[in-house]
């Protein structure tokens, strides 16, 4: 069972890191997809809100108002008729703190991500709050 769901997760990971090329971000693209009783119900890159040019930085410092990859797909699934108690996340890059408290009101019981963030505090805030985090660096 282990084997399988390992699987999976790197599979699911694949998928968001090529979903993240459709970021707009020069610095970092990032990716998330949402995943609960094995369909993605949800995802999102990092990028500008709706409306907003697609430029991200300016002289390699990101906007303020650029959303992160997680949070784009969380907002995504209140306009949904899908909502994402007990389910995973799968992520290129380890949560910030702010995507962690979307992340934990959200329901998300489970974040499977490919690398490490320069801070940890988000990672911090999801283990506080019992949400299962995996670091998966897949190929």
């Amino acid at each position: 069972m282990e084997d399988k769901q390992k699987s999976l997760d790197s599979k699911y990971l694949r998928m968001a890191r090529i979903w993240a090329e459709n970021s707009y971000c020069k610095r970092r693209q990032v990716g998330a997809l949402v995943v609960k009783d094995h369909m993605i119900i949800s995802d999102g890159y990092n990028g500008t809100p709706s409306g907003f040019d697609n430029v991200c930085e300016e002289n390699n410092i990101s906007f303020p108002y650029v959303l992160h990859a997680e949070a784009n797909a969380i907002t995504k699934l209140a306009r949904s008729n899908n909502n994402s108690d007990g389910a995973t996340l799968y992520v290129t890059a380890a949560p910030c703190i702010e995507c962690a408290k979307l992340i934990i009101q959200s329901g998300i019981k489970r974040v499977v991500y490919a690398e490490t963030y320069r801070l940890d505090d988000g990672l911090k805030l999801l283990k506080r709050a019992n949400i299962e985090t995996v670091l998966l660096e897949v190929q």
